[in-house]
């Protein structure tokens, strides 16, 4: 990227690195200070996700802007994407009536995600989303991706004026320093893994926390699940679709710890604005 940006933004998924990010900018320790940090809600969140950010706008000096595409919730319950189309974007798994599994196409990043961080940085550099931004004009986006998870997702903007820049990794910290930094910081507080209440990317360890310790939202995935299998409204498949990777309803897993064979990992994925793209 040659000169300075026009913009400097960062994407604010809510959770462990994008608010470090956030705040160590705020605190000066990463500079120059963003003009904004843009999260984009997908209308699915924890609780404790909203009132982190809550708590978060509190903190920063630059403001935080919340932009929504559409709910992904309510898309669900209506078996549309987020443009109304008759498609599921979350990557369900799938059994169909010969018995064949497969994992429906993940979609969900970049509609609910992406496509509306983008089109709020065109909002802001005053650039209608289907016109073009001028070619002397350019947006550096920080991303919340630690040095632990940099070679599966680390990746360049396909946009030309659009620039990704990782700061925690050039500062070589990892998750877990993430963690400590904030810790250090804020003792009394804690912060939660940004991901959608049903994504079906949760690990066991996970989906047991969630029910034994979140039961409005376990109660919401547990609903959601059996939906997705009965209304035909919901969906257009010749089969049955599952939230777990096992192909079982929810309500029936076993969540054992010695029945995981995904334990988390310093990898798990967070909506952190790029999860997984």
């Amino acid at each position: 990227m040659e000169g300075a940006p026009a913009l400097t933004a960062i994407s604010l998924g809510g959770g462990v690195q994008s608010s470090t990010l956030a705040l160590m900018a705020a605190a000066g320790e990463i500079a120059p200070m963003p003009d904004v940090a843009i999260f984009a809600d997908t209308g699915w969140e924890p609780l404790a996700v909203y009132e982190h950010l809550d708590w978060l706008e509190s903190q920063l000096p630059f403001p935080v802007h919340r932009v929504r595409k559409s709910n992904i919730r309510e898309d669900l319950l209506a078996g549309t994407n987020s443009t109304g189309q008759p498609f599921i974007s979350i990557p369900l798994y799938s059994r169909s009536l010969d018995g064949k599994a497969s994992v429906v196409r993940r979609q969900c990043t970049r509609e609910y995600k992406i496509t509306p961080i983008e089109q709020e940085l065109r909002r802001l550099l005053g650039v209608g989303y289907r016109k073009q931004v001028p070619r002397d004009t350019t947006v550096e986006m920080w991303i919340g991706i630690s040095l632990d998870e940099a070679p599966q997702r680390v990746k360049d903007s396909r946009l030309r004026w659009l620039f990704h820049a990782w700061p925690l990794v050039d500062m070589r910290m990892t998750r877990a320093d993430c963690r400590e930094w904030f810790a250090e910081r804020f003792p009394e507080r804690t912060l939660p893994r940004s991901a959608c209440i049903g994504c079906p990317y949760h690990t066991d360890t996970e989906w047991r926390e969630m029910r034994d310790s979140d039961p409005e939202s376990w109660t919401d995935a547990v609903f959601m699940d059996q939906y997705l299998r009965e209304s035909s409204r919901a969906v257009r498949f010749d089969g049955n679709l599952f939230l777990h990777n096992s192909r079982t309803p929810l309500v029936e897993v076993d969540f054992s710890p010695k029945n995981d064979p995904r334990q988390p990992t310093l990898f798990d994925e967070e909506c952190e604005g790029m999860c997984g793209i």
